[in-house]
């Protein structure tokens, strides 16, 4: 059992913070987890990879960066996704042959092409296969790699729904999962609406010593504490909060210490970010192939400069290897305060914290 705020204990690997990144399917890969490491994240999740295509990939130099582990990010974890059980337990085994510390299975993606290959969330809708995935995982792999599962609060909001998450959440402990990460959306509702916290808030009760995650809304660092704070989750995986934003997790850690909100990174601080993100991805990726992989990250890295829908189109508009370096030269040669981020997202749905809010099987009944 781990105290909010506290270490965040997932099976043996012990992390001295409890606020983590999650996979982030074309995102998080060794670049993006080594600046969120350096910045403050104890852990992080290499983006999704299917079970099918890490049995297939070959070694070559252009597919090096798929399970790639830099020598000082541990620990890491690579998460799973796919449809036929059989095939989970082979590519867990590959994952750990390529380093990664920890197995997380992906029961949570609620896209559309991912459902209809019957991945993903779509598990969620079939407890004997999801739990078949999970036995034949957690056999697959030595014992003091933990495993984990990553899932939504379910399908959506039925009770027929709400009865396969719970058989799948205990089933998954009862098999030797070290830990789950909830997303407080339904598979249905995508990204659209809020996070319900008060779900995850009856579900840490109910998960008692058992390990638990939330996600889900957390877009700053105040968020991030809030939620272990309102839930009572052992800790919090940050997803699109992060892309761009490596710093929430340096703040994070001042708010959890007690002290103020540090001032958003100024000018020279995101220049020299963003400069090590870039070169990272060249030799992870190579000078030319970086460049379309790189501009989604430059788009979300401008929304901290004063400027920020100049510097946008700038880093769109980089085409040819390098230019990158010729918006940092135009945008960042001048040092000067960074702008906070707006958070124009939906907000959690909360009760009071002296409500008792009604049991999850009333709410799915209700629905």
């Amino acid at each position: 059992m781990t105290s909010p705020l506290g270490n965040l204990c997932i099976g043996n690997v012990t992390l001295d913070f409890p606020v983590v990144q999650a996979a982030l399917s074309g995102y998080s890969d060794t670049a993006m987890r080594l600046i969120a490491r350096r910045l403050g994240a104890p852990y992080t999740i290499c983006e999704v990879m299917l079970d099918k295509f890490i049995l297939e990939v070959k070694p070559r130099r252009k597919n090096h960066h798929f399970m790639h582990v830099a020598a000082d990010e541990h620990p890491v974890g690579g998460q799973l996704m796919g449809a036929d059980p059989a095939q989970f337990g082979p590519a867990s085994r590959r994952l750990v042959e390529h380093g990664f510390d920890v197995i997380d299975i992906n029961f949570g993606c609620p896209v559309k092409k991912v459902l209809g290959r019957c991945r993903g969330g779509f598990h969620l809708s079939q407890p004997d296969v999801a739990l078949e995935i999970v036995e034949r995982v957690r056999d697959a792999v030595p014992p003091e790699i933990p495993v984990t599962v990553k899932m939504r609060r379910g399908i959506d909001d039925t009770t027929d729904s709400c009865e396969k998450f719970y058989e799948i959440f205990d089933g998954a402990y009862a098999r030797g999962v070290a830990a789950i990460t909830v997303h407080g959306r339904t598979v249905t509702q995508r990204y659209d609406g809020p996070s319900r916290w008060d779900f995850l808030r009856e579900l840490k009760q109910h998960a008692g010593e058992h390990v638990l995650l939330g996600s889900g809304d957390l877009f700053d660092a105040q968020a991030c504490i809030d939620m272990i704070r309102y839930t009572g989750v052992d800790g919090v995986t940050v997803a699109r909060g992060a892309i761009g934003n490596p710093w929430i997790f340096q703040q994070a850690r001042a708010l959890a210490a007690g002290v103020p909100l540090p001032d958003p990174p100024t000018l020279f601080q995101q220049r020299d970010v963003i400069a090590e993100h870039y070169s990272m991805a060249e030799e992870l990726y190579g000078e030319t192939k970086c460049v379309p992989t790189m501009r989604k990250f430059g788009i979300k890295y401008s929304q901290h400069h004063p400027q920020h829908q100049a510097v946008r189109a700038a880093f769109c508009a980089v085409k040819q290897p390098g230019a990158w370096r010729d918006v940092l030269t135009e945008w960042y040669s001048l040092d000067a305060p960074g702008k906070q981020l707006a958070m124009d997202q939906p907000k959690p749905i909360l009760t009071s914290a002296l409500d008792s809010p009604p049991s999850l099987r009333q709410q799915a009944t209700q629905a």
